[in-house]
């Protein structure tokens, strides 16, 4: 048999008979396999075999790129010659057998690692929200160094930058209002937080007896002054009285009728229903005789201070008084610090409610009875316009057996008319101060000057900010005195580097119920308040004698108020009274 060469098989073999897979017109070209395509595909390299490992790898940004593509006529159509293997060779991986350090890399300062958010290249840890914290720290206590981590999911090191010497800035150690002696006994400890949850609803009061005048208002303050005619604020010598409770000569009267069992005066009263709201330490005296009560205050106390931006973030500081203490930018001769602030807003206030009367003897109101506190034989300064109004508040509850009555001292400024009946309408004039807008401590407040015609709303809410106790106890002493207007007046320094010379800029009234919502303020919370301390010192057990003393006292640096029982003889002597805080050097500076 002849053997068989493959070219002999080659060239039996008959052309028109055909093998391999099916020629379809759609994809030949004259006979030539293609990938079809767009005309607006960009034509790259004629063949690609590598496309789809390098979309799988690209990923991130350009993973919806192949998506958007897929939506072209012919895109992503070389696959028609890519090979189908029996196994996905993705699978394989490189095995290491290096040995690794154990010595683990420490991120960040100080060798801590810096967990950071969202944004961050090469982070360990990714954190929705941006919320920055070294490792082993609490995560609701944000590190605040010289960078600023906050919550807004910003990039890592780029957030807002504080000034070069606020990553060392010092927790502020304020001074007690009083000093607390080893023979006081504590006798109760409340939060804020539990003090805030009372409530006693009481009604609107009833007035006892009347006493002083009062001048009419000058309305012309009313009128948004004229530029470059600011009025100056004046210094005027008027005998003005703040008789404590205990030694109000009228009080002790009504104690005798037994009119009621609790005894105080507005500013006392109004500093424990806005307790809650107090940042700077304070304390109040409280007399236990029998069944009565007064609430008192100690000679030079802080309640008769006007703080200045007692509640804004950045409160103004005290002068440093230690070298080298982290408080040291703070000049010790500097007048914006919060002792010195104080002082120049009680005289402002002081002098404000002189100024914007009418003095005529002709046109004033006269109460029933004259001010029991003159002594016309005595003074020689006129009489300054005040009306006191002794009015009387039902704290009972339910329970009670006998009823709890208060009668609380209040006071009132000036009367004006009724542009529409005509009646008189009883007004307090209070006056919020500017010192310097641009200087530590103003707490964001605008320029008063520029921008308190046309932002007027602006300026009141930064005020209800950054003085939210202070507006608290003057709405609480209008609402108390029974008040139809409460007028706020808008002094400012002449100078913003003196604190001697002051102009009136603005004055406004306000409705003082509708302004204590504004606030936020409720009149029940406080009288819940007051009840609460009041059922203490009814609590405790007298010894051999009926007479108890109580001392009130808000931390200095924390949210709470103690009650401490001290002896009788406490604060009868006048070394005894002063204390090493803002009530000493009120003294000292007078």
């Amino acid at each position: 048999m002849a053997s068989v060469t493959l070219a002999d098989s080659i060239q039996g073999l008959d052309l028109n008979d055909e093998w391999g897979p099916e020629t379809v017109t759609s994809t030949t070209l004259e006979g030539v396999p293609y990938a079809p395509f767009s005309k607006g595909d960009k034509l790259g390299r004629m063949a690609d075999w590598t496309v789809d490992s390098k979309d799988r790898e690209r990923g991130g940004r350009y993973a919806n790129r192949g998506y958007r593509d897929q939506q072209v006529y012919g895109a992503g159509t070389s696959s028609l010659f890519a090979v189908q293997v029996a196994e996905d060779e993705g699978s394989f991986s490189v095995v290491d057998n290096t040995r690794t350090s154990t010595k683990a890399r420490a991120f960040g300062r100080g060798g801590g690692t810096v967990f950071r958010g969202r944004g961050q290249r090469g982070s360990a840890q990714r954190g929705r929200g941006g919320t920055y914290q070294r490792a082993g720290q609490n995560r609701a206590a944000p590190q605040t160094g010289d960078r600023y981590y906050d919550n807004r999911g910003g990039r890592g090191n780029r957030g807002r930058r504080f000034g070069g010497k606020d990553y060392d800035k010092p927790q502020r150690n304020r001074d007690s209002s009083v000093n607390i002696r080893p023979d006081w006994s504590m006798k109760e400890e409340i939060d804020f937080n539990r003090l805030l949850k009372l409530n006693l609803e009481t009604s609107d009061g009833e007035d006892i007896d009347s006493y002083g005048f009062l001048y009419y208002y000058d309305r012309s303050y009313d009128k948004p002054p004229v530029k470059n005619t600011e009025r100056k604020l004046m210094s005027l010598d008027r005998a003005a009285y703040n008789v404590t409770t205990s030694s109000d000569p009228i009080v002790q009267d009504l104690a005798e009728k037994d009119e009621a069992t609790i005894f105080a005066t507005s500013d006392i009263l109004s500093m424990v229903m806005c307790s809650t709201r107090s940042v700077y330490s304070w304390d109040i005296v409280i007399v236990k005789q029998g069944n009565k009560i007064f609430l008192d205050k100690r000679p030079d106390s802080s309640i008769d201070l006007v703080t200045v931006n007692e509640n804004a973030a950045d409160a103004p500081m005290e002068a440093d008084t230690q070298p080298g203490a982290n408080q040291a930018s703070v000049k010790a001769d500097s007048i914006n610090t919060p002792t010195n602030l104080a002082l120049e807003a009680t005289i402002i206030n002081h002098n404000f409610a002189l100024q914007t009367v009418i003095e005529s003897p002709s046109s004033k109101l006269d109460l029933p009875s004259p001010n029991p506190f003159y002594n016309a034989a005595e003074e020689t300064e006129p009489l300054a316009s005040k009306a006191y109004k002794y009015r009387r508040f039902d704290l009972s509850l339910e329970k009670d057996e006998e009823p709890l009555h208060l009668i609380v001292r209040t006071e009132l400024d000036a009367i004006v008319k009724n542009n529409i009946s005509g009646e008189d309408q009883f007004l307090t004039l209070k006056a919020l101060n500017e010192f310097d807008h641009k200087a530590q401590g103003a707490g964001g407040a605008l320029d008063w000057r520029s921008k308190l015609t046309s932002q007027r709303g602006a300026a009141i809410a930064t005020e209800m900010k950054n003085n939210s106790c202070k507006l608290a106890r003057w709405t609480t002493q209008a609402i108390l005195a029974k008040a139809d207007i409460m007028k706020l007046g808008f002094v400012s320094r002449a100078n913003p580097k003196s604190s001697a010379n002051h102009v009136v800029l603005s004055v406004l009234g306000y409705k003082p119920r509708e302004f204590a919502s504004q606030m936020n303020l409720s009149l029940s919370n406080g009288w819940g308040i007051v009840r609460t301390i009041v059922d203490l010192v009814r609590g405790m057990r007298a010894g051999e004698s009926d007479a108890q003393k109580f001392v009130l006292v808000k931390d200095p640096n924390k949210p709470v108020v103690r009650l401490y029982e001290v002896p009788m003889s406490t604060f009868e002597e006048d070394e005894d009274g002063l204390a090493t805080g803002p009530a000493t050097e009120r003294a000292e500076a007078e």
